[in-house]
């Protein structure tokens, strides 16, 4: 291509600082302006990273010409930005969760396929070298196929991280609590490991935090290979012991990888084959537990800078020869649609079946 994509960020709060820095780091593209509801806040960070233009509005935005546009904003708010952009004829980078509930997702991706564009949805811990080799010792059969799986998500958030953003912590604003905003990372590793899940049983609690939405959750999944998984996840854990993820194959191999302190590079500390097995602590002694999310976020841009890269790249040179990207808005969309059955079995008491389509039924 003659010049690099244009990108316009949509929403300046904390995560926006990723998709920044990751465009800088990417020639094929170029940040050329920023919008927010907040005017001054737009202003500001155009001015702190010497980009050109400013704006109050996405329709601003989207007029002032951007090939691409990354949405940074609170997730019920993501559906309308998509949707603005796919009429604009504009490519789409989303944070997760994709939306908050199912219809909104499906509604996102089916514009996006009708204006030609591509839609693609930031899940950038699958690009962890360590999920990487998970995913190859499915693919080259040292697993093979998976058969039991496990995700832990015990993490430590203060009560101010709730109180700090009035969107958090409520139904109508958030959408969900643990897993939601921060299992749902690791409802995607599972379901891209192990494969399509068809069923969900699960419960829901509010044990420790003053919120409406839940701060601990456990799920147990059947997968339509046969596999099964189960999922803890808790934020109200402390001190926090991060994240494990463990992928049993049919071969009887064994392996896992944890994300500690959280926001750090996922590292293999199990790999379990034959009559050997590799290990490393998991908890390294003297290592800080709780982080702060600004660091967590920091700790994070070189794998939002790697999703981000593949992005641009699968767009192609041209931007009308490309390909899928790597985490497509159908693949967001299975990862919603797990979480949003565990609170549906939580408050029914019952299994959830998925049907094959992803419908719930």
């Amino acid at each position: 291509m003659t010049a690099p994509y244009r990108v316009g960020i949509v929403g300046c709060g904390a995560i926006s600082r990723n998709h920044l820095e990751a465009f800088a780091a990417i020639p094929e593209a170029a940040v050329v302006a920023v919008c927010d509801v907040d005017p001054d806040r737009a202003r500001e960070t155009a001015a702190r990273w010497g980009i050109p233009q400013a704006f109050g509005s996405v329709e601003e935005l989207l007029a002032a010409g951007v090939d691409i546009v990354s949405v940074c904003t609170p997730h019920p708010t993501h559906e309308a930005v998509v949707l603005a952009a796919a009429a604009a004829g504009v490519h789409v980078l989303c944070e997760k969760p994709i939306a908050i509930d199912l219809a909104s997702a499906e509604r996102m991706v089916a514009a996006c396929d009708a204006a030609g564009v591509r839609l693609g949805v930031l899940f950038q811990r699958r690009f962890w070298p360590a999920a990487q080799r998970l995913r190859a010792a499915v693919d080259n059969g040292t697993l093979g196929r998976p058969i039991l799986g496990h995700a832990s998500v015990l993490l430590h958030r203060e009560p101010a991280y709730y109180g700090a953003t009035p969107w958090r912590g409520t139904w109508a604003t958030d959408g969900g609590g643990v897993l939601m905003t921060q299992a749902i990372h690791y409802i995607d590793l599972l379901q891209w490991l192990m494969g399509e899940v068809t069923e969900v049983h699960g419960h829901i609690a509010t044990f420790r935090h003053d919120i409406e939405v839940e701060d601990t959750a456990a799920a147990v999944l059947r997968f339509a290979s046969g596999a099964m998984a189960t999922l803890s996840a808790s934020t109200a854990a402390t001190p926090s012991l991060g994240v494990g993820i463990r992928v049993t194959g049919e071969t009887g191999a064994t392996a896992e990888l944890t994300e500690f302190p959280e926001g750090t590079d996922g590292r293999v500390t199990l790999f379990a084959r034959g009559g050997t097995i590799e290990t490393e602590p998991a908890h390294p002694a003297g290592t800080a537990p709780n982080v702060d999310l600004s660091t967590i976020n920091g700790q994070l841009v070189p794998h939002h800078t790697a999703q981000i890269r593949e992005f641009v790249d699968a767009l192609g040179a041209n931007g009308d020869e490309g390909r899928e990207p790597a985490v497509t808005g159908r693949d967001a969309t299975a990862a919603l649609r797990i979480l949003l059955a565990v609170y549906e079995s939580s408050r029914t008491g019952r299994p959830v079946v998925l049907a094959r389509e992803g419908a719930l039924s």
